[in-house]
């Protein structure tokens, strides 16, 4: 009952709470902890995903909101690292629809998954998306059969390169969908 009462009071007294913010309650330090994900956070090694990620975050999703300069909209989304277990970041499509969200492993048509599929396959659970100014909460789930090719046709719409980017590849490139908890 304390904890809730803690993010109560962070969730309502606070502009933009973060993981791991402490707070003086009755006296008290308290630890409290907003979000579902916490740890480590270790930056992508691609200097371009670092930044992107850096400046969204920064400006609450008002900049670096598409990818790099074609105008197309992209969310972040948070996973942990499967081997490692620390925070782990990816710019990736915006492809929403109803407040559900598309989350496409194309790697740009690469024989490979991207790193981020094996995270969202070992804890589909440990997952937060952004789009704008506050992340949430989400799990995901791989799709399969007519719901894949539903969610297939609204990924190629939002983005074209996708169907290119399958005929590139043998792999069949995954699709999830992220829902709010």
């Amino acid at each position: 009952m304390i904890v809730d009462l803690l993010l109560a009071f962070a969730r309502s007294f606070l502009l933009r709470p973060k993981a791991g913010n402490f707070f003086f309650v009755g006296g008290l330090l308290a630890m409290i902890w907003v979000m579902a994900l916490f740890g480590e956070y270790e930056p992508s090694p691609a200097q371009w995903v670092r930044d992107q990620v850096e400046k969204y975050e920064g400006t609450n999703g008002a900049e670096a909101n598409t990818l790099r300069d074609t105008g197309l909209k992209i969310i972040i989304l948070t996973t942990v690292g499967h081997k490692t277990k620390k925070i782990r970041k990816s710019p990736v499509m915006r492809v929403e629809h109803d407040g559900e969200y598309a989350i496409v492993a194309s790697k740009g048509g690469a024989p490979a998954h991207p790193y981020w599929y094996h995270n969202l396959v070992a804890d589909p659970q440990a997952v937060m998306i952004q789009d704008g100014p506050e992340p949430f909460d989400a799990y995901v789930e791989e799709l399969d059969g007519e719901e894949r090719e539903l969610w297939w046709r609204r990924a190629v719409e939002a983005f074209p390169p996708y169907a290119e980017y399958q005929t590139k590849t043998d792999r069949k490139i995954p699709v999830f969908v992220a829902r709010r908890k």
